[in-house]
């Protein structure tokens, strides 16, 4: 006996657009979430989008995942979270020299 080879359909289309079942379907497939078995697919013009693959008996689907990319990233690593006057050691030093050669009695409470 052998086996047929079925030759399944291939289509690539967006989460948003399935039909509630096979949202849930696919759901079930993934109940952890889609992180671990997304994928990235290049276009010809260099555009890109995230998928996870789904099959059926009948169709093989490509189920595009919208993804937020945080385009902030790069700013908040060139942020500069200090002033324009960083204290060098030597600095620190003298500040901490002058309150130490105030005497108890110049010290307010």
């Amino acid at each position: 006996m052998t086996k047929q080879h079925i030759v399944k359909k291939h289509i690539v289309t967006s989460y948003r657009n399935l039909n509630p079942e096979m949202q849930e379907a696919v759901k079930a497939k993934y109940p952890t979430g889609f992180t671990d078995a997304m994928m990235r697919v290049d276009k010809p013009n260099g555009d890109f989008f995230y998928a996870v693959p789904f099959d059926t008996d009948e169709v093989a689907y490509l189920v595009k995942i919208d993804v937020k990319i945080d385009d902030n990233a790069q700013e908040e690593d060139e942020k500069d979270y200090y002033d324009d006057e960083i204290k060098g050691a030597d600095d620190l030093q003298d500040d901490n020299a002058d309150t130490a050669e105030r005497s108890d009695d110049d010290m307010e409470i």
